[in-house]
């Protein structure tokens, strides 16, 4: 299996950044399409960005387009998150996850980090 490891989220004020980074353990990590969701208090684990397994493909979720940034470097067999003008409504845990091909549906990523939590102030 693939073990994922999610670091770099903390405290931000509004239109401030952070930058997540997932670093993964196991083989073939260019095989395996990543993904960030997230997880607000008392709201369902939604999707927020992917990557293919080359890095050639990347999708977003509306509300972060224009202002988030998937990619990876498979050398580290890492994916990063880099999250700018941020806002409140970011504030969620963020989760790395691993899968065969590009989905948005979260139960069909095999493997998951344990989160990272990010909080926006106003």
């Amino acid at each position: 299996q693939v073990q994922l490891v999610e670091s770099g989220g903390g405290l931000a004020q509004a239109g401030g950044s952070l930058r997540l980074s997932c670093a993964a353990s196991g083989r073939t990590f260019s095989s395996y399409a990543m993904a960030w969701f997230r997880q607000a208090p008392g709201k369902e684990r939604e999707f927020v960005a992917a990557i293919s397994g080359r890095g050639g493909s990347t999708y977003y979720a509306d509300s972060v387009k224009g202002r988030f940034t998937i990619s990876r470097d498979n050398a580290k067999n890492t994916v990063y998150l880099q999250m700018n003008s941020l806002k409140p409504e970011d504030t969620a845990v963020y989760y790395c996850a691993a899968g065969g091909v590009i989905v948005v549906n979260p139960t069909l990523y095999g493997y998951w980090g344990q989160g990272t939590q990010v909080t926006v102030s106003s």
